[in-house]
């Protein structure tokens, strides 16, 4: 069972009715001692006007999600957005930049060109994430997904990733996303001193959609609770963000229940 102290809402879960201030306030509210904003509410509120409520409410931030996204813009232009998205995450004083990479490149099918440019961006602002004390954390998503949103599709990939890039660089591991993987105890054991970030939710036995349909922890099919107790022997000890997607039931509901059926999930399943 993990520490309740550890519990961080990622805003995703209640976007649809909360902004961040709502979010903060909620988690206030509710005793989550950790929030994971997004850049877009970010930008709605202002990152300094944000860091200054985050702070004055008692709350720490697990990761700003996201930045990526090599592939679906100009290449430079990716990386003045990437380098704008270390500042924020430096103005907040946030654990790690969460990196979405990107599928293919517009009207390709070229998979060794699009993670090429991937890397290609990475390298590029890792100096700047470097000396700001910010860092990015690679999150690899299911390879379902790979066409359209992550070309970065396994822990093994991430960590290899890592390797090519050195210091700087590590891994966010959400559970909806790796725990089909044969291989991921294994990279998971591999990942030690390299986890910035771990992510929960539950795989829906009937998924009706890879993104969108989410289900709170221990309404699906993950073994939550034993891949978390595997990043624990990693040594990671940090927050534990809950990111749900859900369009057709979480995201309908009222967020303070959302929030209080997320802890008492937290405490039973996580």
């Amino acid at each position: 069972m993990a520490d309740l102290a550890r519990l961080s809402l990622n805003t995703a879960t209640v976007r649809e009715r909360w902004d961040l201030p709502a979010c903060i306030e909620g988690c206030a509210r509710h005793g989550i001692g950790w929030i994971g904003p997004w850049r877009d509410g970010l930008a709605a509120y202002g990152v300094a006007r944000a860091a200054r409520h985050i702070r004055d409410a008692g709350l720490m931030i697990s990761g700003l999600c996201r930045g990526g996204w090599w592939t679906s813009v100009p290449l430079a232009q990716a990386i003045d957005d990437n380098r704008r998205a270390i500042d924020e995450a430096a103005t907040l004083g946030a654990r790690c930049l969460v990196i979405v990479n990107g599928g293919l490149l517009p009207d390709s099918r070229d998979l060794a060109a699009a993670r090429a440019r991937c890397l290609e961006g990475l390298a590029a602002v890792l100096p700047h994430a470097r000396a700001t004390g910010v860092a990015l954390a690679l999150e690899p998503l299911h390879p379902m997904t790979c066409a359209d949103r992550s070309v970065l599709s396994t822990t093994a990939q991430a960590l290899d990733w890592c390797d090519a890039l050195g210091d700087g660089v590590g891994v966010a591991l959400d559970v909806y996303h790796i725990w089909w993987d044969p291989e991921v105890l294994a990279q998971i054991a591999r990942a030690r001193g390299r986890i910035l970030g771990f992510h929960v939710c539950d795989w829906l036995q009937e998924t009706r959609d890879l993104v969108t349909d989410r289900g709170m922890m221990g309404d699906g099919v993950i073994d939550i609770a034993g891949l978390r107790t595997a990043v624990d022997a990693a040594g990671y000890d940090g927050p534990i963000e809950v990111e749900i997607f859900s369009t057709r039931d979480w995201w309908t509901r009222d967020p303070d229940e959302v929030l209080a059926v997320m802890k008492a999930r937290f405490e039973r399943c996580v």
